[in-house]
């Protein structure tokens, strides 16, 4: 019940990122860049934030929850630049591929990478016991993410190249595949931090933190380095394009309505990280499901990411059967989730 409860959990956060992009469509007057980094503050900020302050426990601080080994730290911080980088591609992946294919593409290396190296890492043995059966799910969650990428691919060749533009503005194959493959290896970085800075979630379930919440402050030391990497970025892009005037020089109703739709975006990336780090203590410590926890929150945002695709009129003029390769995708996905337990 518990395993099921957790799953449940990080399929919600996982619903909310899928749903982080569309009010992309929103914004209006800025450039990729500007919506990029003032959607950055929020979502690699103020949420996580907010959230890690769920984890300081009655009369401690929020500086004693990182008194530990300043390397952990670092590490967490380090990791979560180099996740940055990916997070950074990752948004131009959206822009190269549309939500559905650049997600599907993005988050498939993601998944790969962000669960067997973790699992390297502390010695796992990935051909006998657990290890082979974390392994075989892996395999089966990518064998779905590549259905998914030959549809993709199916749906390209179906479709003019006027009805491309239509459905994603930029459309671009080549460019945005080698960006979705670098934004998936390098946003595994991400599950590393996890690992690099487990001994700060520790530390606060020693101080008396609430187990819902104590991964929380290692989420903010990871994204606080992505939004270094990020910022950085977008602020060249602000002055090589002379694009910085974009945050001011608009009418007063446009910037709110901005602001307000990259708040929206910043709560709904956030929430699969929150999701991710309130299910997994629902799982049990060390078993499968909760090595497997990463692969499953990668697959749940390919899933939901393709869904949007529909609801967003990306897959319009593509033909039936690249729908059914679609939705074979999607099912070998959504079996990857329940092999574990089986």
């Amino acid at each position: 019940m518990n395993t099921l409860i957790g799953l449940l959990i990080i399929a919600v956060g996982s619903m909310g990122q899928s749903s982080s992009y569309v009010p992309i469509n929103k914004v209006k007057s800025w450039s990729w860049e500007s919506f990029w980094l003032i959607q950055g503050v929020f979502a690699w900020l103020v949420f996580p934030y907010l959230g890690a302050l769920l984890a300081v426990p009655e009369n401690h601080t929020f500086i004693s929850l990182f008194s530990v080994d300043d390397v952990a730290i670092w590490k967490a911080f380090v990791f979560g630049a180099l996740w940055g980088i990916g997070g950074l591609t990752f948004g131009l992946s959206m822009r190269y591929l549309g939500v559905a294919l650049g997600q599907s593409i993005a988050l498939g290396t993601c998944s790969a990478f962000g669960t067997l190296i973790p699992a390297l890492m502390v010695g796992t043995d990935l051909f006998h016991g657990e290890g082979l059966v974390l392994l075989i799910g892996v395999s089966i969650a990518i064998t779905g993410i590549a259905v998914i990428g030959y549809a993709g691919s199916l749906r390209a060749k179906d479709m003019t190249s006027e009805q491309k533009k239509a459905a994603v503005k930029d459309f671009a194959l080549g460019k945005g595949l080698l960006v979705a493959l670098l934004a998936g290896v390098m946003s595994a970085c991400f599950s590393l931090g996890l690992e690099a800075g487990d001994a700060i979630r520790l530390n606060a379930l020693e101080q008396g933190a609430n187990s819902l919440f104590a991964g929380l402050p290692v989420i903010l030391l990871i994204t606080l380095g992505g939004f270094v990497t990020n910022a950085a970025y977008c602020i060249f892009q602000n002055i090589k394009n002379k694009t910085g005037k974009d945050y001011l020089n608009v009418p007063t109703n446009v910037i709110i309505n901005n602001l307000l739709f990259c708040v929206l975006a910043g709560l709904l990336w956030y929430s699969q990280f929150f999701g991710l780090t309130l299910g997994k203590s629902f799982l049990t410590e060390g078993s499968v499901m909760m090595a497997f926890s990463w692969s499953i929150l990668m697959s749940l945002n390919v899933t939901f990411s393709n869904i949007w695709g529909v609801i967003l009129k990306e897959w319009k003029g593509a033909k039936k059967r690249t729908i059914s390769v679609l939705i074979l995708g999607m099912l070998i996905l959504i079996f990857s989730l329940i092999f574990p337990s089986m």
